[in-house]
């Protein structure tokens, strides 16, 4: 589907909607509890990636039913042997329910569609090797035999955050404590922390040292209810288009969220006049803060982004041409980005597949000379199902070619 967004100002209040980084985490939890447990959220629509985790835990064995503002999941009692855990393009849902079903089942298949083939998987497999588990492969499709056992996972922490994160939700159901040491410095670690803040509502206990993390009780214990709070993320685009001159008031953000991309809030501010943005733990951020630092004085280095080609498109050399092709100077590191002051002129972009582009280029396009087409713009249903209404509420004006 192309899109043609003009150029406006924004006006109005909207609802975050739910975190997908929690909401992941919860469902996950909640399927490895004691009891049903309600998952309280303030829309009804369901991303592409949370999907993809529902019909993972209900291929395992779980029941989960999402109704009007809430999704209620009932745990897995029986565990279903040689099913087959398809993916959708979701590396949350493929980095967790690889060492969750190792930990329930003993013979499984995980497979997946578009980049996920591609993104990085062998360190996470030969920590389940190491641990019981055999892999027929390291990138999906694969197919996993033997029990995981529990123990010390090592792992290289700049690879992905993700590992440790499943690791740590799969060993609270073993038999015994487990241990990740990470053998580099954790890159993304505050998401390790929402990890550990969700494991904490289910009644699992964890401990951090400097570079390793504990399971120290097991057994999860559903708190009967649990509500998904707001999503940093996505708000990020709207707190963006705020900050380029549009009006609009963003309600259900939890302040002292766990959400790494909380940090956008000050951010923000800090673009242009030559400085580094760091997005080693806030890598999602980096496409919308590439379109505000076209608004912002001098240049702005994005640096420590590797991880970033990795991603649903190679989102460094995405945003880079996309930028190019709407007028604005860049310039392409191995591990980063320098995007110069400038104004957007319009044109046509590809939204890659990736649904951050593509809503970048939708905020992007609010201060454009002329209009965007953007290419690809139902890449947003992978995380915001909701997002071309959103903007049409909040007066965006596009249409679809």
């Amino acid at each position: 589907m192309d899109i043609k967004v003009y150029p406006g100002k924004l006006n109005g209040q909207i609802g975050a909607i739910p975190s997908k980084s929690a909401a992941h985490r919860a469902i996950l939890a909640a399927a490895l509890s004691d009891k049903p447990t309600r998952l309280l959220v303030s829309r009804p629509s369901i991303s592409q990636d949370i999907a993809a985790t529902i019909n993972c835990v209900k291929a395992l064995g779980g029941e989960i039913l999402a109704n009007d503002g809430e999704i209620t999941v009932k745990p897995i009692t029986k565990v279903q042997n040689r099913t087959v855990l398809d993916c959708g393009e979701s590396g949350t849902t493929l980095r967790f329910i690889l060492p969750i079903a190792a930990a329930l089942s003993d013979n499984f298949s995980v497979t997946g569609r578009g980049r996920l083939a591609d993104r990085p998987l062998e360190d996470l497999c030969m920590a389940l090797e190491s641990h019981g588990c055999i892999c027929s492969s390291h990138s999906i499709p694969l197919g996993v035999s033997g029990h995981l056992h529990a123990g010390e996972f090592v792992l290289p922490g700049k690879i992905s955050s993700q590992y440790v994160s499943g690791l740590l939700l799969a060993a609270a159901v073993l038999d015994t404590k487990s241990q990740i040491t990470l053998s580099t410095p954790l890159e993304s670690a505050g998401y390790v922390e929402l990890t550990r803040d969700v494991m904490h509502s289910f009644g699992i206990e964890t401990g951090k040292e400097s570079n390793s993390y504990s399971v120290e009780t097991l057994g999860y214990h559903s708190p009967g209810t649990y509500p998904i709070e707001g999503d940093w993320s996505n708000a990020a685009f709207w707190l963006v288009a705020q900050k380029m001159g549009s009006s609009i008031k963003i309600t259900g953000l939890n302040d002292l969220s766990a959400q790494p991309d909380r940090v956008i809030e000050s951010l923000i501010s800090k673009l242009g006049n030559g400085t580094n943005i760091d997005v080693a733990n806030c890598p999602d951020l980096m496409p919308i803060l590439a379109v505000l630092a076209t608004y912002a004085p001098g240049e702005t280095h994005f640096i420590n982004a590797a991880r970033l080609r990795l991603k649903e498109s190679d989102r460094i050399s995405a945003v880079a041409q996309g930028l190019t092709d709407l007028g604005i100077a860049v310039a392409e590191q191995p591990d980063g980005l320098t995007v110069h002051s400038g104004t957007i002129q319009g044109g046509d972009v590809d939204g890659y597949n990736d649904h951050r582009l593509v809503m970048s280029w939708a905020i992007a396009a609010l201060v454009a000379q002329k209009p965007i087409v953007i290419h690809g713009a139902e890449a947003v249903a992978k995380s915001y199902p909701d997002f071309w209404q959103d903007y049409q509420q909040l007066g965006g004006n596009f249409d679809v070619l």
